[in-house]
């Protein structure tokens, strides 16, 4: 994980710490928004495309995403000359989509609630002899991921916050989640999902995973609408103890609203549920608390209408 921290940090800059009073106590806020891509999955693509050999990056990448993996990926096949190819849902945002296209990725769409990703993306690596690059079902990106946690624990220490007492961390497949659990071993974890999409809480609550039901809600954390975790990440967190909230829409909403307030930042939804949680009355601020803002690729239209709503 070190090694993927010193990677990231050779391409990009630290994204910045933020802090504000929540109930009088300061809570750092790690803007991951703020990537050149718009979030934290440019880190976990870094590292798992610098891996590829020389003879496999001639034949590209094949990944599947709604939108932030897809821009991450696309962005590190696009600085090492590597084609991409991302298999992502029709509903995709469209800022997500275009942002992916401009980024010289190639897009298969696919329908999110008949079709699965994995298998279409699985064939499509195997007939261009493409390396599979998972979301978060993969140790490289873990790896890459939890730089982030390395990266925010550093800061916090330089503007003399101490040390990572707690982290809120938002959920799909669990990659970030389990990165940041690792690299920072001595910090409390909470995850957060979208009420509905919580099956990280669900599973770690029961001791084995249990995948989103059928007729889960609708839910604007497109980010997050991961229908079951994998073994490598529910394993991470649960030998941690970690623990998970859900937090519903309106609550994300209120989380955006506050963001581009308070800290003056975008946050998609998906990369608002951790604030949401604090904000909420759900989990306490404390010295020390982290809150990591994952994403900033919002629909402006579905924004703007999160900014002038008061629910």
């Amino acid at each position: 994980m070190r090694d993927a921290a010193a990677k990231v940090a050779s391409v990009v800059p630290p994204t910045p710490l933020f802090v504000a009073e929540i109930q009088g106590v300061t809570v750092a806020f790690k803007a991951e928004s703020l990537q050149p891509m718009g979030a934290f999955k440019l880190r976990g693509a870094w590292h798992r495309l610098t891996a590829i050999d020389a003879e496999s990056r001639s034949r590209g990448v094949v990944a599947f995403s709604s939108g932030n993996h897809a821009q991450g990926v696309a962005w590190a096949a696009k600085r090492l000359g590597m084609p991409a190819l991302i298999v992502m849902p029709a509903d995709a945002p469209r800022s997500k989509r275009e942002g992916t296209l401009a980024l010289g990725a190639e897009i298969v769409s696919y329908d999110r609630a008949t079709e699965s990703r994995e298998t279409i993306a699985a064939r499509l690596a195997e007939a261009r002899g493409a390396v599979l690059v998972p979301s978060f079902d993969d140790p490289w990106i873990i790896e890459g991921q939890g730089s982030a946690g390395i990266e925010a624990a550093q800061q916090m220490v330089e503007q003399g916050l101490g040390p990572v007492t707690h982290a809120l961390v938002p959920c799909g497949g669990g990659g970030l989640a389990a990165g940041i659990t690792l690299a920072l071993p001595e910090a409390k974890i909470t995850v957060v999902e979208p009420e509905g999409w919580d099956d990280m809480r669900r599973s770690l609550e029961a001791g084995w995973i249990e995948p989103v039901g059928e007729g889960a809600p609708s839910t604007a954390c497109d980010a997050l609408q991961t229908t079951r975790v994998s073994p490598l990440t529910f394993d991470v967190l649960s030998r941690r103890g970690v623990e998970g909230v859900a937090v519903s829409e309106g609550e994300i909403r209120t989380a955006q609203r506050w963001a581009a307030e308070r800290l003056r930042l975008v946050v998609e939804p998906g990369g608002a549920v951790g604030l949401a949680a604090l904000l909420a009355g759900k989990v306490r601020p404390l010295a020390g608390m982290l809150v990591v803002l994952s994403g900033g690729n919002v629909d402006l239209a579905a924004y703007g209408r999160v900014l002038a709503a008061s629910n």
